[in-house]
Protein backbone atom coordinates (compact mmCIF):
# COMPACT_ATOMS: atom_id res chain seq x y z
CA UNK A 1 0.00 0.00 0.00
CA UNK A 2 1.46 3.25 -1.06
CA UNK A 3 1.70 6.49 1.11
CA UNK A 4 -1.75 8.48 1.59
CA UNK A 5 0.22 11.57 0.95
CA UNK A 6 1.90 10.64 -2.17
CA UNK A 7 -1.54 9.30 -3.37
CA UNK A 8 -3.16 12.62 -2.24
CA UNK A 9 -0.40 14.11 -4.12
CA UNK A 10 -1.39 12.50 -7.19
CA UNK A 11 -5.20 12.92 -7.02
CA UNK A 12 -4.16 17.02 -6.54
CA UNK A 13 -2.15 17.27 -9.93
CA UNK A 14 -5.05 15.32 -11.63
CA UNK A 15 -7.09 17.85 -10.58
CA UNK A 16 -4.82 20.75 -11.14
CA UNK A 17 -4.25 19.56 -14.76
CA UNK A 18 -7.84 19.48 -15.48
CA UNK A 19 -8.34 22.69 -14.05
CA UNK A 20 -5.59 24.51 -16.34
CA UNK A 21 -6.01 21.88 -19.36
CA UNK A 22 -7.78 24.45 -21.57
CA UNK A 23 -5.78 27.49 -20.40
CA UNK A 24 -2.62 25.17 -21.48
CA UNK A 25 -3.65 24.09 -24.91
CA UNK A 26 -4.36 27.42 -25.66
CA UNK A 27 -0.83 29.26 -24.44
CA UNK A 28 0.96 26.28 -26.32
CA UNK A 29 -1.13 26.41 -29.49
CA UNK A 30 0.00 30.18 -29.52
CA UNK A 31 3.58 29.34 -29.01
CA UNK A 32 4.08 26.85 -31.48
CA UNK A 33 1.73 29.46 -34.10
CA UNK A 34 4.23 29.86 -36.62
CA UNK A 35 2.48 32.96 -37.80
CA UNK A 36 2.55 35.16 -34.69
CA UNK A 37 5.55 37.13 -33.59
CA UNK A 38 8.31 35.89 -32.23
CA UNK A 39 7.41 38.29 -29.29
CA UNK A 40 3.54 37.02 -29.27
CA UNK A 41 5.47 33.38 -29.28
CA UNK A 42 7.85 33.98 -26.68
CA UNK A 43 4.67 35.71 -24.15
CA UNK A 44 2.54 33.26 -24.45
CA UNK A 45 5.82 30.58 -23.39
CA UNK A 46 6.18 32.66 -20.43
CA UNK A 47 2.50 32.56 -19.43
CA UNK A 48 2.99 28.74 -20.00
CA UNK A 49 5.89 29.03 -17.39
CA UNK A 50 3.90 31.14 -15.03
CA UNK A 51 1.23 28.43 -14.92
CA UNK A 52 1.75 25.95 -11.99
CA UNK A 53 4.14 23.00 -12.68
CA UNK A 54 1.46 20.45 -11.07
CA UNK A 55 -1.06 21.12 -13.36
CA UNK A 56 0.83 19.71 -16.87
CA UNK A 57 -0.61 16.18 -17.73
CA UNK A 58 3.07 15.06 -17.82
CA UNK A 59 3.78 15.09 -13.70
CA UNK A 60 0.49 12.77 -13.18
CA UNK A 61 1.87 9.13 -12.30
CA UNK A 62 0.01 6.08 -13.34
CA UNK A 63 -1.31 4.40 -10.15
CA UNK A 64 -3.08 1.25 -8.67
CA UNK A 65 -6.45 2.03 -8.38
CA UNK A 66 -7.15 -0.24 -5.32
CA UNK A 67 -3.24 0.28 -3.76
CA UNK A 68 -1.55 3.17 -5.06
CA UNK A 69 0.87 1.20 -6.45
CA UNK A 70 2.43 3.19 -9.13
CA UNK A 71 5.16 0.44 -10.55
CA UNK A 72 3.91 -2.29 -12.90
CA UNK A 73 0.90 -0.48 -13.56
CA UNK A 74 -1.86 -1.72 -16.80
CA UNK A 75 -3.45 1.15 -18.21
CA UNK A 76 -6.22 -0.98 -19.42
CA UNK A 77 -7.26 -2.13 -16.44
CA UNK A 78 -5.84 0.55 -14.20
CA UNK A 79 -4.81 -1.66 -11.33
CA UNK A 80 -0.62 -2.83 -11.03
CA UNK A 81 0.19 -6.49 -11.56
CA UNK A 82 -0.09 -8.08 -8.11
CA UNK A 83 -4.06 -7.01 -7.68
CA UNK A 84 -4.54 -8.52 -10.96
CA UNK A 85 -3.21 -11.24 -10.70
CA UNK A 86 -4.64 -11.76 -7.20
CA UNK A 87 -8.33 -10.96 -8.39
CA UNK A 88 -7.87 -12.75 -11.66
CA UNK A 89 -7.48 -15.91 -9.27
CA UNK A 90 -10.20 -15.29 -7.60
CA UNK A 91 -12.28 -15.03 -10.78
CA UNK A 92 -13.32 -11.18 -10.41
CA UNK A 93 -12.12 -9.31 -13.57
CA UNK A 94 -14.73 -10.75 -15.85
CA UNK A 95 -13.28 -12.83 -19.06
CA UNK A 96 -9.98 -13.23 -17.52
CA UNK A 97 -8.61 -16.47 -17.35
CA UNK A 98 -5.94 -18.19 -15.59
CA UNK A 99 -3.59 -20.19 -18.11
CA UNK A 100 -2.19 -23.34 -17.53
CA UNK A 101 -0.02 -25.85 -19.29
Amino acid sequence: MAKKSAIEKNNRRRRLAAQYAEKRAKLKAAARDKSATLTERMQASMKLAELPRNSSKTRIRNRCEITGRPRGYYRKLRMSRNKLRELASQGLIPGMVKASW
